[in-house]
């Protein structure tokens, strides 16, 4: 947990999880937008550095998921997965610009731990 997080901080940390939203716009942009932002920030603040990892870790276990959701569906049962992961990808995202404007790191669910906590 960090302490006295400031409304800048928070600010830039909902910044990067609203970020991931691009990618409903552009091919990607769900990494790209988390990425760019994290890369701005992440020497700076403790806060926008783990809300960026957290962001960052759940896109990319998104984009695995999707990945092998798409295959399956070629065979006629991804759909519904794909349909699930949507779902869970908006709602997480909104739960995440929630938690950081309280001053906290959203843990999502479902998560692969590419990039570490230090």
């Amino acid at each position: 947990m960090i302490e006295s997080v400031t409304k800048s901080e928070r600010d830039f940390g909902l910044f990067v999880y609203a970020s991931s939203l691009i990618g409903y716009l552009v091919p990607f942009g769900s990494i790209l937008g988390p990425l760019i932002m994290w890369l701005m920030k992440r020497e700076e603040s403790a806060f926008v550095d783990q809300c960026g990892r957290s962001c960052l870790n759940f896109k990319l276990s998104l984009l695995i998921y999707v990945i092998i959701s798409g295959m399956l569906a070629l065979v006629g049962i991804g759909f519904i997965f794909l349909i699930i992961l949507g779902i869970l990808d908006l709602v997480c995202t909104i739960l995440g610009m929630i938690k950081a404007s309280e001053g906290q790191v959203y843990r999502y669910p479902l998560t692969i731990k590419f990039l570490s906590d230090n």
